[in-house]
């Protein structure tokens, strides 16, 4: 994996239906949100709050959509399955990581895309579930 130390200063978010804490750690090895669900080699952060956004309006799981303020405790590299392999560069600016990531907070006030927006996306992440699309865990 390759690290990214330009980044260190910046703020980072994860969004997820889990009910965190601060100083909660976010870890790899839980059933992943997308494809079949298999166990995540990776945890995934964002340094847009839109992605994160999505990120908690698309978790599967019971209870609200939660965007929490997180610092990577190991090294970090581009999320493949938002970057050069769908699209160049990263502009949603998403990474990966197999270390933990530490909660330090939690975004309050945010607002969720609208109703036409996120139906749009879900359709979409059906459409690539039906053609047998996972998520880039190499």
């Amino acid at each position: 994996m390759e690290a990214i130390d330009d980044l260190i200063s910046q703020q980072f978010y994860h969004g997820t239906k889990a009910d965190l804490k601060p100083g909660d750690l976010i870890v790899p090895g839980y059933n992943s949100n997308y494809g079949k669900r298999k166990k995540a080699a990776y945890v995934y952060l964002t340094a847009t709050l839109d992605a994160a956004i999505w990120g908690a309006e698309l978790a599967l799981g019971e209870g609200p959509g939660r965007i929490y303020i997180v610092e990577p405790t190991g090294s970090i590299a581009d999320d493949p399955n938002l970057t050069d392999k769908k699209y160049p560069g990263n502009p949603t600016k998403s990474y990966r990581s197999q270390a933990p990531l530490r909660v330090t907070g939690e975004v309050m006030d945010w607002k969720g895309h609208s109703p036409q927006d996120l139906k749009a996306m879900k359709d979409n992440l059906e459409r690539l579930r039906q053609l047998g699309v996972e998520a880039i865990e190499d």
